[in-house]
């Protein structure tokens, strides 16, 4: 019932429409009680309440401090619970630590039977309120005010605290489940949850995380909704909030469990812990979770956790469509782009959801990687443009851009002169029309560049490459790498050299190894073999440096012509070792190849020649 009253003694005592209060077989309008604390008679009201319901003084200014809350009159509120000592009030609900089990072995916390829960539930609801009451006040309070409101903040967080404290002592052993009052347990759980809220107010960030991880690893008999709000807003700070929370303690940390090393892992696993409940049908589906989810594993490129944990989630919580694009999306971030393709092509069948813009772009960006799709690509990237709408004009230029790579690629492996020309002028003409509709777009200079070069307009692409540089401040070094690709393409081997060193003076330490490959490769073609072997050289210490510090660079996606593995490097000298007929030098480097890729046709090559 709306503004229902609790229990305060052993037998029941509630509020009725009328507005009355009934304990211990009395009854008493409110509005008598209401009357008086607006005339500001907060004692007569108290007494006027002992004596009609028979309650101590604890229990009456309890009431009267929840019946100023549920008005709205929350300095009202406080007055009344600033006059009695609640922390005093609650010690004769404590157990005796001196209590010890019985000879037969009955446990200690069954001395909880003998406490008044109704009455210990009235006191510890007054102690949530105050924090309630110093909650509202704080926000209320003007910003300029920000030192007060901190300070009421964190007071309501103290205030709050006792009251977990306070049940904590009372149940030593935990809240058992089914033998506790209703009022006392709803408050237990309101105040688990206010905890951590009001110390993030406060601004004491370390203290909400020790809040919501006490919340999670005490016994506090939460039902299965109530713990899984905490789960959610601990993993949604954890994630957002910037804030390096630190390792639980060691007192909660269990022999053999999996510790989180950081607030990432711990997000993750809350919302994976999440997502399992909804399975098994113990919480209700949030479709927040898998969107927090999404975004934990994506910061740490773990689409393919991603995947596994769509494909858990049961039948009919997400809309099939919506599944298999997602799946998709999941599959092309872990570089699994067949299995990707596959999930689009159903999601775009004639049958499901021929239109959908954002799957057509998908699939045409998944074709364009591969020569052999490309054609399959084009149509998607004509049915994008076909589908986005007039105010779409963004959209109407990414399918240009898939279109032009798309047909760049179809180019590749084209099997007539004619066709591969044709073809190539469409994908310049498609990606020329791109940029009228995202002209500030930097990765369209480059994409220009690189058909350009490879339509052989050399200047045209000498010119995209300088304004792609310009516009990137020279920060992306795949500008810098097509720059001197170009020159060198021209034989301008000493102003592509210039571009390298510069490339160079502005590229991170781990990231110069693709700049000098190329700068030993520039060396050889200028005829500076001794030149080229202290680069490569160079580059080895830097590859061993790499391979220690982070492990052996896999061969995945991502890898390509922007990481150099240490084979290459070997391969490199011994080449060049060759060319100068350094035997004992070749057959040095060989034998290291040979330990780290046993079987090549490179190697088996270049050991021929000796």
């Amino acid at each position: 019932m709306p503004g229902s009253q609790s229990a305060v003694s052993s037998d029941h005592e509630e509020e009725t429409w009328e507005r009355e209060f009934r304990a211990n077989g009395n009854s008493m309008k409110t509005a008598e009680l209401e009357a008086k604390l607006d005339e500001g008679n907060i004692q007569e009201a108290e007494s006027s309440l002992r004596e009609g319901l028979s309650l101590n003084f604890e229990e009456a200014r309890a009431l009267l401090g929840r019946l100023e809350y549920q008005r709205g009159n929350v300095e009202g509120a406080l007055r009344v619970f600033e006059g009695i000592d609640l922390q005093s009030a609650i010690q004769r609900f404590q157990p005796s630590l001196s209590d010890k089990p019985s000879k037969k072995g009955r446990p200690r916390t069954e001395s909880v039977h003998n406490v008044p829960q109704h009455a210990a539930g009235l006191v510890l609801e007054a102690i949530y309120l105050k924090a309630k009451s110093l909650q509202k006040l704080g926000r209320l309070t003007e910003y300029n005010q920000q030192k007060f409101v901190v300070d009421r903040f964190t007071e309501a967080a103290g205030e709050c605290k006792s009251v977990l404290d306070t049940v904590e002592k009372i149940f030593q052993h935990g809240i058992p489940d089914l033998q506790v009052d209703g009022r006392l347990q709803e408050t237990v759980s309101q105040a688990v949850e206010l905890l951590p809220e009001l110390w993030k107010q406060a601004g004491s960030h370390d203290e909400a995380i020790a809040a919501y991880r006490r919340a999670l690893l005490s016994q506090w008999n939460l039902d299965n909704d109530c713990c899984a709000r905490i789960q959610k807003k601990i993993a949604v700070f954890l994630l957002y909030s910037g804030v390096d929370a630190a390792a639980p303690s060691l007192s909660v940390q269990i022999d053999g469990s999996y510790i989180p090393r950081n607030n990432l892992e711990e997000a993750i696993l809350l919302l994976m812990i999440l997502i399992r409940k909804c399975a098994l049908g113990k919480t209700k589906w949030d479709p927040s979770f898998m969107e927090h989810l999404t975004f934990a594993l994506s910061l740490c490129s773990q689409t393919s956790v991603l995947a596994r944990q769509l494909e858990e989630v049961m039948p009919g919580t997400f809309n099939r469509i919506d599944r298999w694009v997602a799946l998709a999306l999941c599959h092309s971030g872990a570089g699994e782009n067949k299995e990707a393709l596959n999930l689009l092509r159903k999601s775009l069948h004639d049958n499901e959801r021929p239109d959908d813009l954002m799957a057509l772009l998908l699939a045409a960006k998944i074709c364009s990687e591969d020569p052999f799709l490309a054609a399959e690509g084009v149509g998607f990237a004509q049915r994008a443009m076909t589908s986005a709408s007039d105010d779409q004009e963004h959209f109407k230029g990414v399918a240009l851009r898939m279109l032009g790579h798309c047909l760049g690629r179809q180019a590749k492996v084209s099997s007539s002169d004619y066709e591969r020309s044709s073809l190539q002028c469409e994908a310049l003409k498609s990606l020329e029309e791109a940029r009228s509709f995202d002209s500030s777009n930097p990765d369209l200079l480059l994409e220009l560049a690189i058909q350009y070069a490879e339509y052989r307009n050399v200047n045209a692409a000498l010119r995209y490459a300088k304004q792609f540089i310009d516009a990137t401040g020279g920060s992306v070094l795949k500008g810098w790498r097509l720059l001197a690709l170009i020159l060198s393409s021209q034989k301008r081997y000493s102003e592509a050299q210039v571009v390298i060193d510069a490339a160079l003076d502005e590229t991170a330490k781990w990231e110069q190894g693709p700049l000098l490959r190329m700068k030993a490769k520039l060396k050889i073609f200028q005829s500076l073999p001794m030149d080229a072997i202290e680069t490569y050289r160079y580059l080895l210490a830097l590859v061993q440096a790499q391979r220690k510090s982070f492990g052996p660079i896999k061969a995945n996606h991502q890898a390509g012509d922007d990481k150099v593995n240490e084979f290459e490097v070997w391969l490199g000298l011994a080449n060049l070792y060759s060319s100068l007929s350094h035997w004992k030098d070749v057959e040095a480097c060989l034998e290291k190849a040979q330990s780290l890729r046993q079987y090549s046709a490179e190697t088996l090559h270049t050991e021929g020649k000796l």
